[in-house]
């Protein structure tokens, strides 16, 4: 570690002040911090124009536990990343993905 100085201190002082604002500056212009838990929260009416899918139909999937949901005495929040997560949890791989994991299982046996 580098020793410095009583008259070092205030250049050291200046340059950490920048080094700070310009984390900071990163900090706030970071496109999570943008987000903010009420426009992560949705409710059920946010939650089927994000899915385009009829309210009914997301009850009926609420009902079933086919959905990510949070549930506060009768209201029902959805999570804005979660249903995201799930609609691309559903994704179907490709024949080729398909032929790829098939001989990749077939090498490591």
């Amino acid at each position: 570690m580098k020793q410095f100085t009583f008259e070092d201190l205030p250049d050291i002082i200046g340059k950490l002040d920048a080094k700070i604002d310009n984390i900071e500056k990163l900090i706030r212009e970071s496109p999570q911090s943008n987000r903010n838990i009420e426009n992560d929260l949705l409710t059920i009416e946010e939650a089927s124009k994000l899915l385009k899918l009829a309210v009914a139909t997301i009850y009926t999937k609420v009902c079933k536990n086919e959905i990510p949901v949070n549930k506060q005495g009768k209201r029902l929040y959805f999570c804005k990343t979660e249903l995201l997560d799930w609609v691309k949890s559903g994704r179907i791989k490709t024949i080729v993905e398909i032929q790829y994991d098939a001989e990749i299982k077939q090498l490591s046996k």
